[in-house]
């Protein structure tokens, strides 16, 4: 990377110094052009907008509108609806007509998939319309294509010819449109000029760009969506580049994670991917594809956004003058191992009992340690923690193996079981200990600090002493980029020791705190920083510190969720599941709920549920087994992209799809640890 004088830029793809936010470290929105969009503008300009897309069928006028109906009074300002055909598109002005008699304006949103005939006339009837360049002109065989030079120009021209009538279309109608690469659904002629990648995604929609520029058609948002954040952020910050490199308009951002899935696992991916970017102040409206009813979707995009409405002002961060790390292309920041944090070791996780006083084992069952008194052992499940911090209160008995205990210091001094009990101190003691070796633990000590308390001579300490792990938190309110600069503080000094990072969340509940967390964590996680992670529990609302085990088990799971979705530690099953739609061929939510209740004991194994072929081999690219409805009660099980199966009948796929990881030596039984 470059030595740079002005801090948000860093190194492109060609070498050159270009921007892909405007600032590492003091927040503030991307400039971008202004769409209008019905009476609803899209921009900098304007405040960040919450979107969904309905999930009723098309054809279904009267249930499509309630649904919109709903939706909007949940705060959904732009509405998505599907056209997979002319019929559906046609039905859209029905749609529309019968929510402007009701007294909504909101602009609708026409979804476009294979029928570019489909695109054209919803543009003469919708606010927006929505193509994706995987599937617009394309149809994806999985097939690999030699290119010449020559050859793939003839191919830009077949697609500029089917694109051009529907530019002009909205051009004249002064209809938006929404450029919308899916990670999934890359064509076979891009995967075959470059690769599964994220460049292969902003290359697909600038091919589609270049012809909208050429006809100055500009009325356009952008996004490029993946059920990985890691592959998401990539993307949107390198489409961020490319548009400056080539002199393009600063055209808004649609930021979302595609197929998220349901619940928990849901927001926290969405978090992660959607919140890394708002953080450095790309977006100009966000929808969360969850596996729900859409009205639910709207809330949590809201309190995505809201974090961001008083973010400007926050208190200083120092700049950041020489950027090491590459925002293209995930790698894990160097570190020295230190017990069994960094080196090659996953990210480690601390759970948080300081609040709570440990007295048997069953207290330590909400942090997947379960004492069995029979056969007297001990057994952990997937998201067991790998510490327990028990602040000034030692554990009156022998922790189990996987489970490693953390002190105050004070405290740490006076236990006699110093092997499997390791020592917190901060930043002060820890430099006046340093100076006597024996005062410290031999092979792991934990060092608190928080970004302000960073000094010289604590970086020279790091760079000698081999036995610490750092333990950082801030208290400024632009808590990511804050972190971030300490993280590259320390590679910048070339400072390998391992570091866990730690966030608490007074008072926060529910969305915001997972949302929250799942950003500031999983933000530094995607880009290769962070060692462990630490939820703190010490400044609880009054509510969980009522229940502080069930809060101890709740920000236990949150914590492993986080690193499942930034996809540095995979410990339990992962499902892409599509967020429904008009297209969708079964019930999503039920069969999701189905199909996880009978696998989620399958660690790391990933499973695509899509309802429909449009979100089939392509949008769950990424998942190792796939189950896609064909038609009314017909399923298609794949095993990657392939399919294995098809037209299974609906009351038997789930067993089918059993069978399948069976036959692939993946299956194990559940075990029943009560």
């Amino acid at each position: 990377m470059l030595d740079l004088v002005t801090p948000p830029y860093s190194t492109s793809s060609h070498g050159k110094p270009s921007r892909y936010c405007r600032s590492l470290t003091e927040y503030s929105r991307r400039k971008t052009i202004t769409v209008p969009i019905g009476d609803l503008p899209l921009g900098s300009d304007y405040p960040i907008r919450v979107q969904s897309m309905t999930t009723v069928d098309t054809m279904n006028t009267l249930g499509s509108v309630e649904q919109c109906i709903r939706m909007i009074e949940a705060g959904c300002e732009y509405i998505r609806i599907t056209a997979p055909s002319v019929k559906e598109a046609q039905n859209l002005e029905n749609i529309r007509k019968e929510l402007r008699a009701r007294g909504y304006t909101v602009p609708l949103i026409a979804d476009i998939h294979f029928t570019p005939n489909a695109a054209e006339l919803a543009a003469r009837i919708v606010e927006k319309v929505r193509i994706n360049p995987g599937n617009y002109a394309d149809r994806k065989r999985f097939e690999t294509i030699e290119y010449t030079d020559a050859s793939y120009a003839a191919e830009l021209d077949r697609i500029r010819d089917k694109f051009l009538p529907l530019v002009r279309i909205c051009r004249e109608y002064g209809t938006a449109m929404r450029i919308g690469t899916n990670h999934g659904s890359l064509s076979d002629r891009i995967l075959s000029r470059y690769g599964d990648t994220p460049l292969g995604m902003v290359e697909s929609a600038l091919e589609f760009l270049r012809i909208c520029e050429d006809e100055r058609y500009f009325n356009i948002v952008l996004s490029m969506k993946s059920s990985n954040p890691q592959v998401m952020v990539q993307a949107y910050r390198l489409l961020v580049q490319r548009l400056e490199e080539e002199g393009m308009k600063p055209y808004p951002l649609h930021l979302g994670v595609t197929e998220a899935g349901e619940a928990e696992d849901g927001r926290i991916k969405s978090a992660v991917g959607i919140g890394t970017l708002l953080e450095d102040g790309l977006g100009d409206t966000v929808r969360v594809s969850l596996t729900e009813e859409p009205e639910r979707e709207a809330p949590v995009a809201k309190a995505l956004i809201d974090r961001y409405i008083r973010r400007e002002g926050h208190a200083g961060i120092p700049a950041v003058t020489h950027y090491p790390i590459d925002p293209f292309q995930y790698t894990r920041r160097k570190t020295h191992e230190v017990a069994n944090f960094g080196g090659i070791n996953v990210p480690r996780v601390i759970a948080d009992y300081s609040g709570i006083e440990v007295t048997d084992h069953e207290q330590l069952r909400p942090i997947g340690h379960f004492y069995l008194p029979v056969p007297d052992k001990w057994r952990m499940n997937d998201l067991g923690a790998d510490y327990l911090y028990c602040g000034s209160r030692p554990v009156p008995f022998m922790l189990p193996n996987g489970l490693k205990g953390i002190l105050d210091y004070p405290s740490w001094l006076a236990v006699p079981d110093k092997v499997n009990t390791f020592p917190l101190l901060d930043s002060d003691t820890y430099l006046e200990k340093r100076q006597n070796p024996a005062l410290l633990h031999p092979k792991l000590n934990f060092v608190g600090l928080l970004t302000t308390e960073w000094s010289d001579r604590m970086a020279q300490a790091l760079l000698q002493d081999r036995n610490v792990v750092l333990v950082i938190r801030t208290e400024n309110e632009h808590a990511l980029a804050d972190l971030r600069r300490l993280y590259v503080e320390l590679i910048n000094r070339n400072i390998t020791c391992p570091v866990v990072t730690l966030r608490s969340y007074p008072d926060r509940q529910g969305d915001s705190l997972q949302l929250y967390a799942a950003t500031d964590l999983g933000g530094l996680l995607v880009d290769g920083l962070g060692d462990g992670v630490w939820l703190g529990t010490e400044s609880l609302g009054a509510e969980e510190a009522n229940e502080p085990l069930v809060t101890a088990g709740r920000y236990n799971a949150l914590a492993f969720g986080i690193l499942q979705a930034a996809r540095t530690r995979m410990s339990k099953t992962e499902y892409i599941s599509c967020p429904s739609c008009g297209r969708t061929l079964f019930d999503l939510q039920e069969t999701t709920a189905m199909i996880r209740k009978r696998t989620d004991h399958l660690k790391g194994v990933k499973i695509g549920i899509m309802g429909c072929i449009v979100n089939g081999p392509g949008e769950m690219a990424d998942a190792d087994y796939g189950y896609v409805g064909i038609g009314k009660d017909k399923i298609s099980l794949y095993r990657g992209q392939q399919v294995i199966k098809k037209s299974v009948t609906s009351d038997r796929a789930v067993d089918e799809l059993i069978e399948l990881i069976r036959e692939d030596g993946r299956w194990t039984e559940p075990e029943d640890l009560d």
